[in-house]
Formats: structure tokens, sequence, C-alpha cells
């Protein structure tokens, strides 16, 4: 092969490579700044004198949601709120008031400790077994004077030995203890899974005078994970509540006259709720529970919550803006990797940063894979049709609210262009 055509193929060669690469190159994003809806928000929070990271709350899509919610239980289920999902005694005001429920579900002893307080007429479920130290600590401490733990409480237990603490509990305070059962509805979270352990922890209440059975609980939000090949979540409800049915139907077997005729059957959870409203009248549940969907963060963007409205996002100033996007220690390599992808070719570092949340507005922001996260100065970065300046705004979607919405101190309450309110979350005190 002579040299000029040797030459002439390496050079097609090359193109082509280069071609190649070009090719992969990501789509650049950005369109400007934030669209008419953040930048009300961002001018809301401007007037009210905000200057760093915030959680904001849109008070009329959180009124939709609850609408929404309550359309499709269509008064066939009861509603019990789920508090952790919504951590905040206004924003629970908001949503008892809407849903004209009293029912809540409790997940930490702090929690209870507060709710019992504000809410005496509450009626109030665990959602999770708590060690027998949190009861303790529950009944050790002060409690609301209208409160009538007897009536109003439900611990849940998913085990005989846990049940045997929670009677030696019931024995040393004096007091009767209403036991919900927490069961395995096929999706492997824990809880009762077979007849034989239910039958165990049935026959431990009819032996103490002051345990009392009060129902059970099914946990089965994860079936909207349960790919088609499975079957699909359908699938999975209906597996989950033929095992709920055969439960509901031992214990009233094995419990007889002592089975209660208002015994609580919770069930669902935000990404299943719905799920549940071609099955009224059939399902072995009466209340459904649910929290997180009233909010929607990231994270349930799902078809079963495609009716719901995100209300919660968390606002950050952009504290430094550069015009490319070094990596330390690689600084030669800034031009390929801006080249590679346009998206990071500007780096805004904001307030704080590193939580479950991901870039909302304005459009295009991302953050940098190799830089690394930071909890104090996160870098986001965007290409050059992204248009931000030193202390804009910036906003972030969270993928979960239950841990997000405690970190934040108060909530800001924004509505119809203004911010309207400042919500306490619940604290750990």
């Amino acid at each position: 092969m002579d040299i000029k055509r040797r030459k002439l193929i390496l050079g097609g060669v090359a193109l082509g490579a280069v071609a190649g690469v070009a090719a992969l190159r990501p789509k650049v994003q950005g369109q400007g700044g934030h669209s008419d809806y953040f930048s009300s928000v961002s001018k809301a929070l401007d007037n009210a004198g905000f200057s760093g990271p915030t959680l904001v709350i849109d008070l009329e899509n959180l009124r939709k949601n609850t609408d929404i919610l309550t359309s499709h239980l269509n008064g066939q289920y009861d509603y019990r709120i789920v508090a952790k999902s919504l951590p905040s005694l206004n924003l629970l005001d908001v949503i008892t008031k809407r849903t004209n429920t009293n029912r809540i579900m409790v997940f930490q002893l702090p929690f209870l400790q507060q709710l019992v307080k504000s809410y005496p007429d509450s009626d109030i479920l665990l959602g999770k077994p708590l060690p027998i130290a949190a009861a303790k600590a529950f009944y050790s401490g002060r409690r609301a004077e209208y409160f009538d733990s007897t009536q109003q409480l439900q611990w849940l237990v998913d085990s005989p030995r846990r049940l045997d603490q929670y009677a030696s509990l019931a024995r040393s305070v004096g007091h009767t203890l209403r036991i919900n059962i927490e069961i395995d509805v096929g999706l492997h979270r824990g809880g009762v899974a077979n007849g034989e352990e239910l039958s165990a922890m049935l026959s431990i209440i009819q032996r103490e005078p002051q345990l009392e059975f009060a129902g059970f609980m099914g946990y089965d939000a994860h079936a909207a994970k349960m790919p088609g090949i499975l079957g699909g979540p359908e699938k999975a409800i209906s597996r989950g509540l033929d095992i709920y049915q055969s439960r509901v139907e031992q214990a009233k077997a094995q419990l007889g006259e002592a089975f209660p005729k208002a015994a609580t059957m919770n069930a669902a959870g935000s990404p299943t709720y719905q799920l549940y409203k071609s099955r009224a009248g059939r399902a072995p549940c009466n209340e459904i529970a649910a929290g997180s969907c009233l909010v929607k963060p990231a994270g349930f963007d799902i078809p079963t919550l495609s009716d719901h409205l995100p209300a919660a996002y968390i606002a950050s100033p952009v504290l430094k803006k550069l015009s490319q996007t070094q990596i330390p220690g690689i600084e030669g390599l800034t031009g390929p990797f801006n080249w590679l992808n346009p998206n990071r070719e500007q780096s805004f570092f904001i307030s704080g940063g590193y939580w479950k949340a991901e870039p909302e507005s304005p459009k295009g922001l991302s953050i940098n894979p190799i830089y690394g996260r930071s909890s104090n100065q996160e870098m986001l970065n965007g290409s050059k049709r992204v248009l931000l300046n030193e202390d804009d705004w910036i906003f972030l979607r969270p993928t979960q609210s239950e841990s997000v919405f405690l970190q934040f101190g108060d909530i800001a309450v924004y509505s119809k262009g203004e911010i309207v309110d400042l919500w306490p979350v619940l604290g750990n005190t």
C-alpha cells in the first residue's frame, strides 16, 4: 500500500472517529432563566428577605393534591395521614381539616410525643415497630392530659418476641396496650409471614388481659415497582390482598367474639393508594395510608400518581458563577471536557447542597459526577444557555419528603405570588 493511500485511509478513520464521538455528545440543555412560575417564587423569596437554603411548599398545589386524594377514596376508605412524610403541625393542620380525618400514622417517638399533645383527639397508629425502649419512654414521659392511649393509640408489632416485650410493658405500666399486627403482604418488608406466627401472636394477646387486638397493617407501596414481567403492580396488589384476607379470616376464627367490630385494617401507601379504588367493597382493608403524594417529591413521578402535582421545592441562592468548569488536577482537560459535554460549560456554586433532590429550575442544570458533592457549596453545571447570576435562586425538587423537609428549619409557604406563612417542622424534642 503506497503512502498516499495509507494517509487517506488513516485520515478517513480519524474523521470517522471524531464524527462518532461528536454524535455521542449530549444535546445542549437550557433555555434561559426561570419559567414564569419559578420567577414568581424567586421574587416572593426576595420580597420576604430569604437568603439561604429554604424548603418551599406551594399551598395551592398541596390543596389540589389533597382534593385529588379525597376524590379517589370517595368515602369508600378512611384516610390515615402519614406524618413522617408531612412533618409539620401546620402542614398536618391543613390536611386534617381538608380531608376531615383525625387518623395519623407516626413512625418516630419524638413525633408521637408531640402529636399526642397537639392532637389530643387523634387516632394514632404506629407505622413501624418501635424498640421496646421507645414504648417505655412514651409511658414514662409526660403525656397529653386528654389523650387516652388505651383507646387512641395502636402499637405496631411484627413478631411474637416483640409482642412478649409489649406484654411485659403493659403489665408494668398497668395500662391496656392496643396491638396492631404488621403482616407481610408478599413484598417481604417484615411482618407476620405465615399462619403459625400469627397464631402465636394472637395466643399471646388472648392470654394477656392488658393486650388488645386492634387490627392489621399491610404496607404495599413497593408493589408499584413490580415489573410487568412479574405481573406488574395490579397482580402484586391482588396477591397481597389475598394474603391479607387469609390473615383476617384466621384472626376472626381464633379470636371469635374478641375480634373487634371496628378493627383497623390499614393498607396501601402513596404509590399504590389509587389501585384500591377498583377494589372498594372487596378488599379486606378499610383505611388507606398516604402522605408523600400530597407534596409529590420527584421519586413519586410514577403512573399511579400522574394526576398529582409537585408541591415542594428546595430554593438556594447562587453564591459563585464560573464561566468554565475545571476539575482540580486535570485542568488541562477543561477544553476537551467542555467540548464532550457542553452542558458542563458553566459552574454555579450554591449555598448548601448534597440533599436528596434533583435540579429543577432553570432547566439544564446538573450535578457534576467527577467534581464531587458538597453539603456546604454544591456545584451545579449548565450550558451557556443557562442564564443565572450570583444571588439568583435555583430550585431543586426533593426526591422524598420525610428526611429532606427536616433539614431547612421553617418551611416557607408560597401562595399566589407571595410567601404567606412559615411552618415549623416537627423536631426531636
